[in-house]
C-alpha cells in the first residue's frame, strides 16, 4: 500500500486525517466551536455537521473576534492548473456560506504564477487562461460581488508586491526548503512564490488600514503556507491568519483524493451528463464482487467513495443518510442502485452549475479587485 503523502502540490496514498492533525500540529474542530458557528450563522452547515471541516488553527479566535465585532475577513484561493472538479468546490461552498451568513468580505487568489512555475510544460498564457475559466466556477456558486475581491497574481501583482517583499525578507531559503521540500534544483520562482500566497493573508489589513484577522477555509494540504505566515505575522504587525481545514472529496477510483491527474475518477464542472453517468457507474465501491454476496454479506460504506459523495455533498438529510448506510451494511441496496441515484443528483447539480457558469462570463469584471480597489500609495 502506498504511503500517505500530503503537500500543497501532491496528495498520494490513503489519507489518515487524525495523523495529519498530529503532523501539522493543528487542532480538531470541537462540538463547542460548531455550536458557536451555528449561533452566529443561524444554522450549522452540512460540511460542519458531517465533520468534513474537521481541524483548525485559531478558529476559536476568529469566532471571538467576530462576536466582538472586530475586523475579520475570509481568504482562500485556487491554483489554476486545470478545470475545476467537485473536490475543488468543497471549500468554496463552505466559504460562500460563511460569506452569506456572517456578512464577510472574501479575498480570493488565483495563483496562475505558481502553476506556471511548478509545471515544467505549462505556459503562463495557459495558466492565466485557466484562472479565468476557474473564476467562472467561483462566480457560479453565488458569491456576493460587492464583498468578493479576486486577485489574478500575474495581472494584479501591484496589490501584493510591497507586502510580499516584507514577507520575503523574513523567510530564509532553509525555512522554505524545510517546509516545502524544495531543493537546489527547484527554480528560484518557486522559492519566492510562498511570499505571494502569504501576502494575501495580510492584504485585507493593508486595504482596510486596520488589523484584519483572516480565516482561511481550505483543504488541509495547504497548511504549510499558513504555518509560515503565522510565524512571521506578528513581526510584520499583522494578526495571525486563522484556518479551518477540510478533508478531501475522494476520487471515484479505489483510493486517494479527487485529482485532475486521474480524469476518469474526477467529476468536472464542465462534464456532460453522459460523462457524469459513465464515471459514476464505473466507480469503485465498498460493495461485494457479486449481487448475491452483497445481499448476503452487505457492503462497506465506510470505504466507499460513492457513499462519501452522499455524505459530503449530495444527501442533506441525516435520517436518509443513516438509512442508506444501514441498508448498505445489511445488503438491502446494491451498488448499481446507489450509483444510479447519485449520478442523477450529480448530473442535476452540474447542469444547474453550468447554466450559472455560462451567465458568469458577463460578470467577471464585477469580482476583480482591480475594478473596485485602488492601490494604497
Amino acid at each position: 500500500m502506498a504511503e500517505m503523502k500530503v503537500t500543497p502540490w501532491e496528495v498520494e496514498g490513503p489519507v489518515d486525517y487524525d495523523r495529519l492533525i498530529e503532523v501539522f500540529g493543528v487542532k480538531p474542530l470541537t462540538e463547542d466551536l460548531i455550536r458557536l458557528t451555528g449561533k452566529y450563522a443561524g444554522e450549522v452547515h452540512l460540511l460542519l455537521r458531517r465533520k468534513v471541516f474537521y481541524a483548525h488553527r485559531d478558529y476559536d479566535v476568529f469566532l471571538k473576534r467576530y462576536g466582538d465585532k472586530e475586523p475579520v475577513a475570509l481568504y482562500t484561493g485556487r491554483g489554476p492548473s486545470s478545470k475545476v472538479h467537485l473536490g475543488h468546490l468543497v471549500p468554496w461552498i463552505f466559504t460562500r456560506w460563511l460569506q452569506e451568513r456572517l456578512g464577510l468580505e472574501l479575498y480570493f487568489q488565483l495563483t496562475d504564477d505558481e502553476k506556471f512555475l511548478y509545471h515544467r510544460d505549462y505556459t503562463l498564457e495557459y495558466t492565466n487562461s485557466m484562472a479565468y475559466e476557474n473564476l467562472l466556477d467561483l462566480i457560479a456558486l453565488g458569491f456576493d460581488p460587492k464583498k468578493t475581491f479576486v486577485i489574478v497574481d500575474s495581472e494584479d501583482i501591484a496589490y501584493l508586491y510591497n507586502i510580499a517583499l516584507r514577507v520575503a525578507k523574513k523567510i530564509t531559503a532553509s525555512i522554505v526548503k524545510a517546509v516545502f521540500g524544495f531543493t537546489d534544483s527547484t527554480n528560484i520562482g518557486m522559492y519566492f512564490f510562498p511570499s505571494l500566497q502569504i501576502a494575501m493573508c495580510f492584504l485585507p489589513s493593508t486595504i482596510r488600514n486596520e488589523k484584519v484577522l483572516v480565516l482561511i477555509p481550505a483543504a488541509i494540504d495547504q497548511d504549510p503556507y499558513w504555518r509560515v505566515a503565522r510565524d512571521i505575522a506578528s513581526s510584520l504587525g499583522y494578526p495571525k491568519p486563522a484556518q479551518i481545514h477540510s478533508k478531501f472529496l475522494p476520487g471515484l477510483g479505489p483510493g486517494g483524493k479527487m485529482s485532475s491527474s486521474r480524469p476518469e475518477t474526477a467529476i468536472y464542472t464542465t462534464d456532460s451528463p453522459e460523462a457524469v453517468y459513465r464515471k459514476i457507474m464505473n466507480a469503485f465501491t465498498g460493495g461485494q464482487p457479486t449481487a448475491e454476496l452483497q445481499r448476503k454479506l452487505g457492503g462497506n460504506p465506510d470505504k466507499c467513495p460513492v457513499f462519501t459523495y452522499y455524505s459530503m455533498l449530495f444527501e442533506p438529510s441525516e435520517e436518509k443518510l443513516s438509512e442508506r448506510y444501514r441498508r448498505c451494511k445489511a445488503g438491502e441496496i446494491l451498488c448499481g442502485e446507489c450509483k444510479r441515484e447519485l449520478a442523477e443528483r450529480v448530473a442535476k447539480f452540474i447542469e444547474g452549475h453550468q447554466k450559472r457558469r455560462e451567465r458568469a462570463r458577463d460578470r467577471i469584471e464585477d469580482f476583480l479587485i482591480r475594478t473596485k480597489v485602488s492601490i494604497r500609495k
